[in-house]
């Protein structure tokens, strides 16, 4: 429930707001909802690799893998397919530590 919370959220606030907005999401969802720091951290991990690697991979695919080839070479890597991974691995990061940590200020708080 904690992974589709975020990932609804989360794919919704990317709509309307800067991409840091997953952070308050996640902290938001796991403050209220978390029951484990472990889940917290992996709910929001997941939902926000999904959320940007289904982002990346449309974007790769409507604009022929043209988009991700030329930021890949700007950002000098070799492929499209690592600068996706990169990204789906930063974006888990964000969403991860940020669950995670506010499942931490929840119980600090206690």
């Amino acid at each position: 429930m904690l992974f589709l919370l975020i990932l609804l959220l989360s794919l919704l606030a990317q709509f309307f707001l800067p991409w840091w907005s997953i952070a308050v999401v996640c902290f938001g969802v796991a403050f209220l909802r978390a029951h484990r720091g472990g889940q917290a951290f992996l709910a929001g991990f997941g939902a926000i690799a999904l959320c940007w690697l289904g982002g990346a991979l449309f974007w790769h695919l409507v604009t022929d893998g043209l988009l991700s080839s030329r930021v890949a070479a700007l950002l000098t890597i070799n492929s499209p397919w690592l600068l996706m991974a990169a990204t789906v691995l930063i974006g888990g990061t964000v969403g991860g530590i940020s669950a995670l940590s506010g499942f931490f200020f929840r119980k600090a708080l206690r």
